[in-house]
């Protein structure tokens, strides 16, 4: 039986939630109740809302779950943005881990269309 922490998305959002982390160390102090606590919050979403989902024991609700996770993935890509006009993060940092954010969002994606088939498989056995 599959684990939360053998399922591919899962394993992908954690690692985003550390890079993240470790950029946002080094924002300056101005940033620390603001920016800071921003991107690494809507980091933290990401797996988090996977593991709420995972948790859930109906596909639609799974779903839900994955959809906020994604939203937040959007989140962090803004703050991003934020970090490098600021000069908080390389043009470099941002780009790699918007695809960082970018991949993951087709992950989600994909996970989601495998549990609406499932939902779908067991809406239609008698």
């Amino acid at each position: 039986m599959q684990t939360l922490f053998d399922l591919v998305v899962y394993q992908k959002a954690v690692e985003l939630r550390r890079n993240i982390q470790k950029i946002a160390t080094d924002f300056p102090k101005q940033e620390e109740y603001s920016l800071k606590a921003q991107i690494k919050r809507s980091a933290r979403s990401v797996p988090a809302n996977i593991a709420e989902g995972y948790g859930r024991f109906h596909y639609q609700e799974n779903i839900q779950f994955l959809r906020m996770a994604r939203g937040s993935i959007f989140e962090t890509v803004d703050h991003l943005g934020t970090a490098s006009e600021e000069g908080y993060i390389s043009n470099e940092t941002k780009q790699t881990l918007t695809e960082d954010c970018l991949q993951l969002v087709k992950v989600i994606n994909g996970y989601i269309s495998y549990l609406k088939k499932r939902k779908s498989e067991m809406d239609e056995s008698p």
